[in-house]
């Protein structure tokens, strides 16, 4: 007996051990539900984004494949949380461009309640190469996907005025003498004269935040990893034309998400994909997002993702990695005074204390009740999902 107890209490620690490193990590908010989309699997999964239809239904879409840009086997993957359901679907297509990466969809429903899929279509296997599709539908109640009934690509053409805007920003902002010869010119040289060259002011924008929609107007934010910068796809027909607004300057504000102020003021709060240590990034526009101030480091620490939600009592919610060194810790933080101000510690979606989790690229809704739904990406080495949380607001 006792050369069997020592051997039994070490079994058990390895089980425990092995079943800790599947488990969620901790939160220590208050969830009405929580749940993972579908089983942790092998191959990649990310970017999702998250819908709230009017028949009462949700509807979620994520990337998958063996790998990202490099590998032609993504697509845009779906399911469907029906609205007397517990449980999400199995998984289904929502698009994809044979032999092509599809990448970061974002999903939304117009003025009309029109659905619409925007992603990107990575020629070349190169971010920098990446064209906007897009996708819609008028019969999407049924179960599965959505039947489309309408696509086209999302084509921008930035004009000199872009070189003009990234010039006049620059110039805003603190000089941090990034550059150390004359064969090693500075940063901001380097993005100046990538801007005076139409092509690549063209291509490579790519989606991954949820649009600002105002009636029939809709904000899209997109980013450049090649300019390492951003800029909006405006509709002002719900989505039948698209233009640019001017760059959203800065050193490394990406993947902006946006929120509108009272006084219509509408603030953009970045990924920081600058210089470390990294903090997310702010912007503000006053004319509707057409153009936007340059931007600059806030102090909420911030690693790869960030994601903004106006609720509708008027509190503004943001998520995002509030650490310098990873993706274990996923914040949530809670703002009275329409971002002006956020509190010092945070709540949190994920907090894994062992640093082995890896929690990102948030989408953030909702609902016509009054209820917050959250999808995000969560990756162990034991396999990768899409994790789902509801929230009622009162808890927060």
């Amino acid at each position: 007996m006792k050369l069997k107890t020592p051997f039994i209490l070490c079994i058990a620690a390895l089980i425990l051990l092995l079943c800790t490193e599947n488990l969620l990590a901790q939160s220590n908010i208050n969830t009405k539900s929580a749940m993972e989309i579908f089983p942790p699997q092998s191959e990649h999964t990310h970017g999702s984004s998250i819908v709230a239809l009017p028949n009462g239904d949700l509807l979620a879409t994520w990337f998958q494949g063996s790998g990202e840009r490099t590998a032609n086997d993504v697509r845009i993957m779906g399911s469907r949380k029906a609205k007397s359901a517990t449980t999400w679907s199995t998984p289904f297509l929502m698009a994809d461009t044979p032999g092509i990466p599809d990448c970061n969809p974002v999903l939304f429903l117009n003025s009309d309640n029109e659905l619409t899929l925007v992603w990107i279509a990575v020629i070349g296997n190169q971010w920098e190469h990446s064209i906007l599709r897009t996708r819609k539908s008028k019969n999407y109640d049924q179960a599965g996907a959505p039947i489309w009934n309408w696509q086209d690509n999302i084509l921008l053409q930035p004009g000199e005025e872009f070189l003009t805007e990234v010039q006049a920003r620059l110039k805003e902002l603190p000089d941090t003498h990034h550059g150390w010869s004359a064969y090693a010119p500075d940063y901001d040289k380097l993005t100046i004269e990538a801007a005076k060259n139409s092509k690549y002011r063209s291509i490579g924008w790519m989606t991954r935040i949820k649009p600002l929609v105002l009636g029939e107007k809709i904000i899209l934010p997109l980013y450049s990893d090649g300019f390492n910068l951003s800029l909006m796809a405006i509709s002002e027909d719900s989505g039948e034309t698209w233009k640019p607004s001017l760059p959203l300057v800065g050193r490394g504000p990406i993947q902006p998400a946006l929120a509108q102020r009272k006084n219509g003021d509408i603030v953009a709060l970045a990924r920081d994909s600058g210089d470390g240590p990294t903090f997310i990034q702010q912007s503000i526009s006053k004319d509707q997002g057409q153009s936007w101030s340059a931007a600059t480091k806030t102090t909420l620490p911030n690693t790869a993702s960030v994601e903004l939600l106006k609720l509708a009592d008027g509190r503004w919610i943001l998520v995002g990695n509030d650490i310098h060194d990873g993706r274990y810790q996923l914040a949530l933080w809670v703002s009275d005074d329409e971002g002006m101000t956020w509190p010092d510690k945070p709540l949190y979606l994920e907090n894994d204390a062992a640093k082995k989790g890896s929690f990102s690229y948030p989408s953030l809704i909702q609902d016509s009740k009054g209820i917050i739904h959250i999808t995000y990406s969560s990756h162990f080495s034991t396999g990768k999902t899409i994790v789902y949380k509801s929230i009622n607001p009162e808890s927060l």
